[in-house]
């Protein structure tokens, strides 16, 4: 998975490794967008939330992933962006994962200060960014995502990764670090 804070490139970084290990990225955003415009029962549930740049709730968002880890494309290997944003939605990502007989290997946390996050999103031209949600969408990150990064630190899953360059150099800093971490776990086996 790949985290961030809104304007951290999670999306171009996402798209590019995705790519270079040949798996899907699950945009979270993106499926969100998607549901909501399509009229789906979850996405007129999530709506709202969406609207207001509020977090949409940790049962609502733990059913689009399920969802979405059913289908046909993901049975090689997934890259979620954007999702978990709470610890809680880590927690039940980690038992769904083993219900469907899979499992997570890194978290991926493009560090960017929260000024460049602002700045970065301010210049984006999507519909739900305007300076009041950007700034609850920052907030909220850092009240509730944070967290998240003890929770795989301490699992021994997080790559904390310079997300404050130009995005070629983040994703050769990613691809390097996925690469040595393969290694290093192969030689502990």
């Amino acid at each position: 998975m790949i985290l961030g804070g809104p304007g951290a490139g999670k999306g171009t970084q996402a798209e590019g490794i995705s790519q270079h290990l040949d798996i899907p990225s699950i945009s979270t955003g993106e499926v969100l967008r998607n549901a909501i415009a399509n009229q789906t029962n979850l996405g007129q549930k999530a709506r709202p939330y969406v609207e207001k740049g509020e977090l949409v709730p940790d049962e609502i968002m733990i059913k689009f992933i399920h969802q979405r880890l059913l289908q046909a494309d993901v049975t090689q290997g997934w890259l979620l962006d954007g999702y978990p944003r709470t610890a809680f939605q880590a927690e039940e990502l980690d038992f769904l994962l083993e219900n469907l007989g899979q499992q997570l290997n890194w978290a991926i946390y493009l560090n960017v200060p929260k000024d460049v996050l602002a700045n970065r999103t301010i210049h984006r031209s999507r519909s739900d960014d305007k300076p009041l949600i950007i700034r609850r969408r920052i907030e909220l990150f850092y009240q509730r995502t944070i967290p998240i990064l003890e929770y795989y630190s301490l699992r021994d899953r997080l790559l904390d990764i310079n997300g404050n360059q130009p995005p070629e150099q983040v994703q050769q800093e990613i691809i390097s670090q996925l690469r040595d971490s393969a290694t290093s776990s192969a030689s502990n086996s």
